[in-house]
């Protein structure tokens, strides 16, 4: 019974952290750069698992180094600086629904590159999905002339990122303890991340006499700890506790969240926007329902 409670409670918890992460991003552009914003997420984030997580990289052998350099950049790295990128451009609300993509993306390579068997539910849950992020995208751009909704490829190249990171430790590193993967991830990107903000021009006059500067370091901190420092040891916590299936219910939550965020902070969102957000959450539920 305890269980059962507590599983509930990290639920929640990770719903609001995950979801008000796209806000933050939002507020940290206003006095840092994408790729400095990226960059420094990257290097907080390094700090805060090397004090927690530093004994556990030593239990990491020499042939999985490689998959876990890939799983870095692919989770980690990368998205960092894409969806900082494509928040220059696109709402945080909208870019918390297309993130909502993740598990079909899961299921969509799974089954192309890692042969990982798909029921037909989990392809109908995918053409669903899709349908959705394309209704949304559309609108988005009809609502929000001024925005270049291009770049939210930026937000599904990420998708497809973490996609495949989650391929990658299930068929490669599954036998390594999670502590071990997340800070074995920012052993290997932290050294590149240091190059990116050396030039990109976070030492310059310019970024720290920017009025907003100092309120984006404190908003890209609470985005590096809580975000996705703490957030990683929470979700391998809850998968511990509960089933995978069930902590991948964060998904349904965290557009709830930005959404709520979203429009606190002046964003629009129409009701069509909403139908397609449902469409999708849809297709993540169908992708995830067990076939009977």
């Amino acid at each position: 019974m305890k269980h059962i409670q507590v599983k509930w409670l990290y639920l929640f918890v990770l719903s609001l952290i995950w979801g008000s992460s796209f806000i933050l991003i939002k507020k940290s552009l206003l006095g840092l750069s994408p790729y400095q914003l990226g960059a420094l997420r990257t290097i907080i984030t390094a700090l805060f698992l090397f004090v927690a997580g530093y004994k556990s990289v030593k239990q990491i052998e020499t042939s999985q180094w490689k998959w876990i350099a890939l799983s870095g950049f692919l989770g980690s790295f990368f998205p960092a600086f894409l969806f900082a990128i494509a928040e220059t451009e696109i709402d945080s609300a909208v870019a918390s629904i297309l993130n909502s993509l993740v598990p079909l993306n899961t299921i969509l390579l799974g089954f192309a590159v890692f042969r990982i068997a798909s029921t037909r539910r989990q392809v109908l849950g995918v053409i669903i999905g899709f349908i959705g992020t394309a209704i949304l995208i559309l609108k988005g751009a009809e609502l929000n002339p001024g925005q270049n909704y291009l770049y939210a490829g930026f937000v599904i190249g990420s998708t497809i990122m973490y996609a495949l990171n989650v391929n990658i430790i299930k068929t490669h590193l599954q036998f390594v303890k999670p502590l071990a993967i997340a800070a074995g991830n920012y052993v290997v990107i932290v050294v590149p991340a240091i190059l990116v903000l050396l030039f990109s021009g976070f030492f310059s006059a310019k970024t720290l006499e920017n009025p907003h500067f100092k309120m984006s370091l404190v908003f890209v901190t609470i985005l590096s700890f809580f975000g996705t420092a703490l957030a990683k040891v929470l979700f391998n916590k809850l998968i511990h506790i509960s089933t995978p299936v069930f902590a991948s219910s964060v998904t349904y939550l965290m557009p709830i969240v930005a959404l709520t965020w979203g429009v606190l902070d002046g964003e629009s969102f129409t009701l069509l926007q909403g139908f397609a957000t449902l469409i999708i959450l849809l297709g993540v539920y169908l992708s995830h329902k067990r076939q009977r």
